[in-house]
Order: C-alpha cells, then sequence, then structure tokens
C-alpha cells in the first residue's frame, strides 16, 4: 500500500515517478499473489497516469503488466517527460518572442515620440494619438526633452 501512496506523490517528478514505480514492481514480484496484484495495481496505474495526458496515455497503452513490463513503462514515461518538457520550451520561446516584440514596438513609439516632440510640429495630444502611447507618458517625454 505505501508503494501506491509513492507513486502518486511521485506523480509530478518523472525520476521519483519512475523509482516509485521500480519499488513498486519489486514488491509486487516478492509478494506471495503477485499475479493478481500485479493485474489490479497495473490497472490502477494505467487510471492514475492518465490524468497527465494524452501523452502518458499513449506512453502507457502497451503496459499490460507492471512486473513484466517495468522496464518499457520506465522509458515511455522518459519518453513523454521529454516532449512536455520540449513542448514546455517551445511555449517559454514562443511568450519570449512576444514579449520581446512588444518592447521592441513600445521603444519604437517611444523614439517616434522622441523625435516628434523634438519637431516640434505637434502638440502632446497629437503625438499619443500618432504614437499610441499614453497622454501621460508623452508628457513626461516632454519634459525630459532639453529645452
Amino acid at each position: 500500500m505505501s508503494g501506491i501512496f509513492e507513486v502518486e506523490k511521485a506523480s509530478k517528478d518523472v525520476d521519483a515517478l519512475q523509482g516509485a514505480v521500480q519499488r513498486l514492481a519489486s514488491r509486487i514480484r516478492a509478494h506471495p499473489e503477485k499475479a493478481r496484484l500485479d493485474e489490479v495495481i497495473t490497472r490502477w496505474l494505467k487510471r492514475h497516469l492518465k490524468r497527465l495526458g494524452a501523452e502518458a496515455e499513449k506512453a502507457l497503452e502497451q503496459v499490460n503488466s507492471l512486473v513484466e513490463d517495468n522496464a518499457m513503462l520506465a522509458e515511455n514515461l522518459q519518453t513523454w517527460a521529454e516532449r512536455e518538457r520540449q513542448k514546455g520550451e517551445a511555449v517559454g520561446l514562443q511568450k519570449g518572442e512576444q514579449i520581446g516584440l512588444q518592447r521592441g514596438r513600445q521603444e519604437n513609439a517611444r523614439e517616434t515620440a522622441i523625435n516628434l516632440l523634438a519637431l516640434g510640429l505637434l502638440d502632446d495630444h497629437q503625438i499619443a494619438q500618432t504614437t499610441g502611447l499614453p497622454l501621460d507618458e508623452v508628457k513626461a517625454l516632454r519634459s525630459d526633452q532639453p529645452h
């Protein structure tokens, strides 16, 4: 029973999960009713790990016995974890690019406002409207301009 709790606690960390599953498989092998216990716990483990998502579910499809398929399960979980890590990196890169583009647009708008202020042809409202900057920011840029 403690092996099941260990698997539940380790579900967020793949290395810990693999270790917990291996220890659970060892305990099942040593149990006198290992065939029945293996069947029940393998079924439970599949249901438990399905909540990790479709990729984890694919990793579990081929596992029929925790005791016999332990190595395959470990390899499949590692593959699933690597895919999840790669997805996370891709999302992080995409967010980073979006933030960079947003900062670049903001800096471009500020530079445009500074140039328009230097020309002295538009008032603050017109510059704010042209650049998309808030009026308060245009006023702050004007106060920073050398007179």
